[in-house]
């Protein structure tokens, strides 16, 4: 009874964090050597996700480009770069604007969606269930305010801060963590103001992107105020670290 106990947990939480990975971990269990079918049959699966989520309209963001890609293997291995075919175009299409621009600017998109089926969460988010949201990491400068190429200060890119003021009092059940005992763990760099600015005022011009939430303090600070920008609310995560961006 426990060991069926654990298998299920296991499933369940492979099934939250990958989609497939439940599926594989049921079917390694068939194996002796469980782990090494469960590597084998979740590559399998995430490889095999690359031609069947144009079936149910998703298609695979860029593991790797010069121009676009995902701000880490992570999100690749976790099957989290999955939007649909008109999100892929907005993102493509401005990171290569922002390229034209600023030559030498790579955008990086961090969480996205999973390969299969609508309404799937795509935990801690609230939103990201139907391939229409990606989020956008900041673009970051040294010291010097010299531009670094797919840099960020966070090694996932989510949880690096920029501190500023806020309305929104502090609450024990909320979503919008401040982690205040992470930020002196995180590097110290600028934001890129110049390719943030560029970045969305491209992303409010297109006619395709219905909202873009950004913490308020800056909207200001950049001077990016537009219709399509908003805040996401005090119940929300905070987006004073990333671009939350959605058709």
């Amino acid at each position: 009874m426990l060991r069926a106990s654990g298998h299920a947990a296991w499933i369940a939480v492979l099934t939250l964090l990958t989609q497939v990975g439940g599926l594989a971990w049921l079917i390694a269990c068939l194996f002796q050597r469980r782990w090494l079918a469960f590597v084998a049959l979740y590559a399998a699966l995430s490889i095999a996700a690359l031609w069947i989520a144009p079936v149910f309209g998703r298609v695979p963001l860029p593991c790797a480009g010069e121009k676009l890609r995902m701000q880490s293997w992570m999100y690749c291995a976790l099957n989290r770069h999955y939007v649909v075919p008109e999100m892929a175009g907005v993102l493509d299409e401005t990171a290569e604007k922002a390229a034209d621009r600023h030559p030498g600017t790579v955008t990086l998109v961090l969480d996205a969606n999973f390969p299969f089926i609508n309404g799937f969460p795509l935990l801690p988010h609230l939103s990201h269930d139907d391939g229409r949201k990606a989020d956008i990491a900041f673009f970051y400068a040294d010291r010097q305010r010299s531009y670094l190429p797919a840099d960020t200060r966070s090694p996932i890119g989510y949880f690096a801060f920029e501190q500023g003021p806020t309305n929104c009092p502090d609450r024990i059940l909320t979503l919008r963590w401040d982690l205040d005992w992470l930020q002196p763990m995180m590097r110290d760099l600028p934001p890129d103001v110049a390719r943030m600015k560029t970045a969305l005022r491209l992303l409010s011009a297109d006619p395709r992107v219905g909202k873009i939430l950004l913490e308020p303090h800056l909207v200001q600070a950049w001077g990016v105020a537009h219709p399509t920008v908003r805040f996401q609310g005090c119940r929300a995560a905070r987006h004073d670290d990333h671009i939350h961006i959605q058709l």
